[in-house]
């Protein structure tokens, strides 16, 4: 029996890569990520390392480099084919060289090559990134470093093509052969309220009075079981904010790195009148992930819920919060996909009850990962005349043609919306933030112990938002600069949603200092601008952050528009501005890579090479995906405790979670019955109910008020969850023209013990 010393793989072959040391700079709403990874070679022969490993979708790679010794080499940017055969050629001459590349599938995989490495030597790899911080639904700035790559599902027919496409090798979390360490610096002009994390973290260490800077650290230990989330919470997150950054000395005047480049986050504030309405319209389309993987657990805590369960609970929320007057449909997809209706229907208490029947019987049994076909089948659907179609996609994010869901995406884009949620450690932020952009919708990440109906049911309040439309973005400057502008154009406004706006500023002027940019949009046919004002005088010492993150807005909408095709010159002459652009302003493409070669000595590393594929660690397949846990089935299974209480003057025992027992007795209209299931939640007895009600209160009107008021008293740390449902439900009151509400709220209150004012329910 041959023995390895060091770290072995799987098939026991030793794995070169040590340790990953991660840095994060964060500066109000964009971040600069330096990772550094330590390889080593122990073995007798000459090493060639290979590393697939995930980043964010939104990240520009800017920086890439590698020490040996005390010798560091700093990689350039080149077209991807020329970048392989350079790399190709060093190792055949017996020199060290290092290969970083995108993956041309899914723009969140990147593969490094570590070539030619000696044996007993040492190899440090330094990659910077820069990104932009996602909003989301509680205010918090997301950072996610991904460390879980999980393995993407190739639907058949597929070809990754180009030789891009890498092999990834993955082992369970807990046996990750390397360690991770994390520190981060957060900066803004707003205080730092707090830090939190999916991961424990060490305590937040303020630097300043202003509590305007902090550092933290992830503690010690981590596991690779999960990607790591830092939230970042500022007061006043929604103050507009302008960013100006001047341009790199040695780059030519008037080129993108030459020039000043101007950064603006826009949080567009709708006028209360417009929001206290939301729409009755529309096509509420819920595809569902249902491959094998949706059985794994939300995450790794006891008790955790299956990711499908999950999933069940929140179809459950949004079909009790639908407007009537709408349509809706289910499908579920895996290697195939299924559909409750054979087209949309329109929403009522029976198709409502058919639909939610279906969903007690939902299950993770559906194979692999395919979205592309039901996509197809969707949109070959024709569209319900004066109901807009509005998509949500649930998935867990793990397919191998990202690339051509997101163009299905943008090409039916102008007749449709699509929000999207990432399930799970390892969803593919390239595919869930891709197919909301591309579908002027809105995206969310479930991870660690979040739950996952809260946001959701902020995408559904966006979805029942008035449409915003003719979007205009006007600059003004003084006489002698000029704006390109560097941003698609804006295609989607959400209340209260951050716009990030990138823009490059060509020339001077001697006299004004100032400039400005105004978003003009119509709501609800009122007519709303925005304006935001800025200095033209660059922030002092901001490096490049700004110009990269530019260069990678500019370079994505490209590469789409290469992809959409046309004819074979305006392909080519796309690619080569991509490839232009990218080597410019040193910041990756799916055309370019960055390559560094080692001469050494110049004395050539002899004999036969070895190659390592380093394990990425994977959460599928493992011990946590056996936990089996209890889902909405439940909540329809409680009819029979209900029977048996039917004439009980005891109460019994709730045993499961009475918020969803609640949801599942309301009505599609938006009402409750007085029935025996209702009064067990609300922890009274029938004979307790009937006696209290007064005399000209229709039964349903008193059980209604009754649910509302228990919800406003008892669940309101779960408004989120439930504020649709209500809106219906103060409807439904109001539609009913009781003269007595006053009286029936006070009777409620008393009996249920609770002080809620009857303007706080709406009413």
């Amino acid at each position: 029996m041959v023995c390895h010393c060091g770290l072995v793989t799987g098939k026991n072959e030793p794995v070169p890569l040590k340790s990953i040391e991660v840095e994060v700079k964060v500066n109000d709403h964009v971040a600069t990520v330096s990772s550094t990874l330590q390889y080593e070679n122990k073995e007798e022969k000459p090493l060639e390392a290979i590393f697939v490993f995930p980043l964010p979708a939104e990240a520009a790679v800017c920086h890439f480099s590698a020490k040996i010794g005390e010798t560091e080499v700093v990689a350039h940017v080149q077209e991807k084919k020329q970048a392989r055969e350079e790399y190709d050629d060093a190792l055949s001459s017996g020199q060290q060289a290092f290969l970083l590349e995108e993956s041309e599938q899914s723009s969140d995989v990147f593969q490094l090559k570590v070539g030619s490495l000696p044996p007993g030597e040492s190899a440090s790899i330094r990659l910077e990134y820069v990104t932009e911080l996602a909003v989301q639904a509680d205010d918090g700035l997301r950072i996610c470093l991904p460390a879980v790559l999980n393995p993407r599902y190739e639907p058949q027919g597929v070809n990754s093509g180009g030789g891009g496409s890498a092999q990834v090798t993955s082992v369970p979390a807990s046996a990750v052969p390397y360690n991770l360490s994390v520190k981060a610096h957060v900066s803004s002009p707003r205080p730092i309220s707090k830090v939190e994390s999916n991961c424990p973290l060490d305590p937040l260490n303020y630097l300043n009075p202003e509590q305007t800077q902090a550092t933290i650290s992830l503690a010690a230990g981590h596991k690779f079981d999960r990607d790591v989330e830092l939230l970042v919470y500022y007061k006043d997150t929604h103050q507009p904010t302008p960013v100006v950054e001047s341009g790199q000395a040695s780059a030519k005047p008037g080129s993108l790195m030459g020039d000043t480049v101007v950064m603006l986050s826009l949080y567009p504030e709708f006028p209360t009148s417009v929001m206290s309405s939301m729409t009755s319209s529309g096509e509420f389309i819920f595809l569902v992930d249902r491959s094998g993987s949706m059985s794994c657990p939300m995450h790794r805590g006891e008790g955790a819920q299956e990711r499908i369960g999950s999933a069940r609970d929140t179809l459950l929320l949004l079909l009790k919060s639908l407007p009537m007057g709408c349509y809706f449909n289910i499908f579920g997809f895996g290697s195939n996909y299924e559909s409750f209706f054979p087209k949309s229907v329109e929403y009522s208490q029976q198709t409502m009850d058919d639909a939610l029947n279906k969903v007690q019987t939902m299950g993770a049994d559906m194979g692999g990962t395919e979205i592309l076909e039901p996509l197809k089948h969707i949109y070959s659907q024709s569209c319900i005349p004066n109901q807009p179609r509005q998509l949500f996609l649930f998935t867990d994010g793990e397919v191998g043609n990202t690339k051509q869901v997101l163009d299905l995406v943008k090409e039916n884009a102008k007749s449709h919306r699509c929000f999207s949620f990432g399930i799970g450690e390892g969803a593919s932020s390239a595919l869930i933030s891709g197919v909301a952009k591309e579908g002027g919708g809105h995206s969310q990440f479930i991870t660690g112990t979040d739950r996952m109906q809260p946001k959701v049911m902020q995408s559904l309040r966006f979805a029942l938002q008035p449409a915003v439309v003719d979007i205009a973005v006007d600059w003004k400057v003084p006489k002698g600069v000029s704006v390109t502008p560097l941003s698609q154009p804006i295609s989607v406004i959400f209340q209260g949603q951050r716009s990030l706006i990138y823009a490059q500023l060509t020339g001077e002027s001697s006299k004004q200092t100032e400039g400005s940019v105004t978003v003009k949009y119509s709501l609800a046919k009122q007519p709303v601008k925005n304006q935001l004002c800025f200095s033209l005088k660059p922030a002092e010492d901001t490096g490049l952050t700004v110009h990269r993150l530019g260069a990678r807005t500019l370079i994505r909408s490209l590469e789409v528009e290469e992809r959409e095709g046309g004819s074979e010159k305006k392909a080519t002459e796309l690619k080569d501005r991509v490839v232009n652009l990218s080597v410019q302003s040193g910041v990756s493409s799916v055309f370019t890579a960055f390559i560094a070669v080692h001469k050494g000595s110049g004395e050539a590393v002899t004999g036969p090479m070895l190659r390592r594929n380093v394990p990425t660690p994977s959460v599928q397949g493992s011990v946590y995906c056996d936990a089996g846990t209890h889902s909405i089935k439940h909540y329809f299974e409680m009819a029979d405790d209900f029977e048996m209480a039917e004439n009980s003057i005891t109460v019994p025992e709730l045993t499961r979670d009475p918020l969803f027992q609640l949801i599942s007795l309301q009505k599609a209209s938006g009402s409750w019955d007085l029935e025996t299931a209702l009064v067990l939640v609300l922890g009274k007895t029938l004979e307790e109910v009937d006696k209290t009600k007064p005399e000209q209160v229709d039964q349903e009107v008193w059980a209604t008020v009754l649910a509302l008021i228990w919800l406003h008293g008892f669940k309101i740390k779960d408004q989120d969850e439930w504020q649709l449902l209500a809106i219906k439900a103060v409807a439904w009151i109001q539609a009913q023209n009781v003269p007595c509400v006053p009286e029936c709220v006070a009777a409620g209150n008393a009996l249920l013990g609770c002080k809620v004012q009857k303007e706080t329910l709406g009413l």
